[in-house]
This record gives C-alpha cells, sequence and structure tokens, in this order.
C-alpha cells in the first residue's frame, strides 16, 4: 500500500510537473509570438515611413523636371524672338550710325568753339581761386 501510494504521489507529481512545463511552454510561445509581432509591427511602420519618404522624393524629382521641361520650352519659344530682336537692333544701329556721325560733324564746330571761347573763362577762376587761397595761406599762423 506504501509502494501504491508513493507511485500515486510520483504520478501526481509527474502530472502536475507536465501541466507546469507545458503550460511554461505556452507562457514562451506567447512572449516570442508577442515579441515577433512587435518586430513586425515596427518593420512595417518603418517600411511605411520609407514608402512615403520614397513617394515624396519622386514627387520632388517630378516637379524639377516639370521646372526644367517648362524652362527649356519657354527658351525654345523665346530663342527665335531674341533673335528677332537681335537682327532688328542690328538694323536699327545701321540706320542710326549715319545720323549719330552726322550730328557728331555738326556739334563738333560747336564744342570747338565752345571750348575757345570758355578758356579764358577758366583761366580767370582758376587765378581768382589761386589768389584766394594764397591770401588764405597768408592769414594762417604760421608754425
Amino acid at each position: 500500500m506504501k509502494f501504491s501510494l508513493v507511485a500515486a504521489l510520483v504520478v501526481v507529481l509527474s502530472v502536475a510537473r507536465g501541466t507546469e512545463a507545458g503550460s511554461l511552454v505556452k507562457r514562451d510561445i506567447q512572449s516570442e509570438v508577442d515579441r515577433i509581432s512587435k518586430i513586425v509591427n515596427d518593420m512595417s511602420a518603418s517600411i511605411t515611413s520609407t514608402t512615403q519618404d520614397i513617394v515624396e522624393k519622386v514627387k520632388a524629382l517630378e516637379v524639377t523636371h516639370t521646372g526644367q521641361t517648362y524652362i527649356e520650352d519657354s527658351k525654345a519659344q523665346i530663342q527665335p524672338l531674341v533673335k528677332k530682336v537681335q537682327a532688328e537692333a542690328a538694323k536699327l544701329q545701321e540706320q542710326v550710325q549715319p545720323l549719330i556721325a552726322n550730328i557728331e560733324e555738326q556739334i563738333k564746330p560747336l564744342t570747338d568753339n565752345f571750348n575757345t571761347q570758355v578758356k579764358p573763362l577758366t583761366d580767370m577762376m582758376e587765378k581768382i581761386f589761386q589768389q584766394v587761397v594764397d591770401q588764405t595761406k597768408a592769414l594762417l599762423p604760421s608754425k
């Protein structure tokens, strides 16, 4: 009978130990599942964030490309106008050049005449200024 009690006690302890071990395994598995779920969620959030960043960068590149295309198209449209304006400016310069030369020819005698008339006046002004400077120096105390 003692043997039966001891055997029953061993069986009960073994069953209890096995049940406890099974529940520990279940707890370990649950914690691993939770940890793996957290890692997967973190990876998913990181991938989503990175994907959004890439989409924004691609949009920025598209805007830049659109701007460059617009500039190139505008340049292509303006280039013929620039050439026309340059051609017209060259024509205008050719037409105006003789007029400018004619005006210069007419003004040259006037400026020469003006210089001959003004020269005595400027000489006289220089003499007056020199006298003022000399008189001012005479009034200054000597060192």
